[in-house]
């Protein structure tokens, strides 16, 4: 009896002595999501939850049946390519680009992992897709349009500053493919008769050198471009504006909730959620080629009032009627 009972719990004992192993086989099984960004975490942590609802929502929990991994650039866009071939090594089972130059590095890096990004311009365009209704390879996503907005962007300042004649363009020359859509669309939009000056800032010393330029050259107004980086610097660019006591137009709310004057673009908190939902899907099975690129479809106007009244502007009535939201 005694044998018996030294048996059973020697048994019981080797038994127990593997459940770390089994603990840990489970959570490597658990599969991997690699977010690929081009600036950093503290950067895009409210994106980043609406992402985790997105993901939610079809079914995945971060750290119960699905691992997050993060690779940032740092706004160092030259190691993208590095940052997308680690998540490769990692055996990411989903790659998430945050943006068209960290979309393009991932491409590079793999043509079997499945893919899934945030873009800011025609993804067919830049070679990530064969189409939009049927993007045929391992990559698809959301295209938020910022490019398509622009001249609308541009109509807006032109609605609040009727008497606006010159307009200077902020841009990041560093990140060519988002500056060349800029250009592109600031330049069509100028033949209606704003004289557009080019501001190249890809540094917060080079931020600082733009606005100082406005000393012998001052524009009516500011056209900030979508661009990462700026995002990043967006409260050095809301302060600087406000110095320089320049309006100016933004593509995200974040901005104007920080003081800023006006934005308009994509909601992007409904983006991030819509990607985290791609993610799981391609997580269930689905194929990204069977995925269609999503064209964002929410748009939002946000006025700053008291920044407004700050630079000795009125609103017109009719502008803030259609106004998404007025920061009273």
């Amino acid at each position: 009896m005694l044998d018996t009972r030294r048996r059973t719990f020697i048994t019981l004992l080797g038994g127990a002595a593997t459940w770390p192993l089994a603990a840990r086989a489970q959570q490597a099984a658990m599969p991997v999501i690699g977010l690929l960004g081009t600036t950093s975490l503290g950067n895009n942590e409210t994106r980043l939850r609406d992402f985790r609802q997105g993901l939610k929502e079809i079914g995945y929990v971060e750290g119960e049946n699905v691992a997050l991994e993060y690779r940032w650039a740092e706004d160092q866009i030259d190691r993208l390519p590095a940052l997308a071939t680690d998540l490769v090594q990692r055996r990411a089972t989903v790659i998430f680009a945050i943006s068209p130059t960290a979309a393009l590095a991932a491409k590079a890096a793999i043509a079997t992992v499945p893919i899934v990004f945030i873009i800011n311009e025609d993804p067919v365009r830049l070679g990530l897709v064969a189409s939009l209704a049927r993007p045929g390879g391992n990559l698809t996503g959301i295209n938020i349009l910022t490019a398509e907005v622009t001249a609308k962007r541009l109509d807006l300042l032109r609605e609040l500053m009727p008497s606006a004649t010159r307009v200077g363009v902020l841009v990041n020359p560093v990140n060519a493919t988002n500056t060349e859509t800029t250009l592109r669309e600031t330049a069509a939009a100028a033949r209606t008769g704003l004289q557009v000056k080019v501001l190249n800032a890809s540094t917060s010393r080079e931020i600082e050198a733009a606005f100082a330029s406005f000393m012998h050259e001052r524009p009516d107004a500011l056209f900030v471009g979508a661009e990462p980086y700026f995002y990043s610097r967006r409260v050095q660019l809301v302060v600087l504006a406000a110095s320089h006591r320049l309006p100016a137009i933004y593509s995200q709310r974040d901005f104007v909730e920080g003081g800023g004057l006006m934005s308009y673009g994509t909601n992007i908190a409904d983006a991030f959620r819509q990607i985290g939902v791609y993610a799981g899907r391609i997580l269930k099975g689905t194929k990204p080629a069977d995925l269609p690129v999503v064209q964002a479809s929410k748009f939002e106007l946000v006025i700053n009032l008291p920044t407004a009244r700050a630079l000795g502007l009125e609103v017109p009535p009719m502008l803030l009627a259609r106004a998404d939201e007025v920061i009273e």
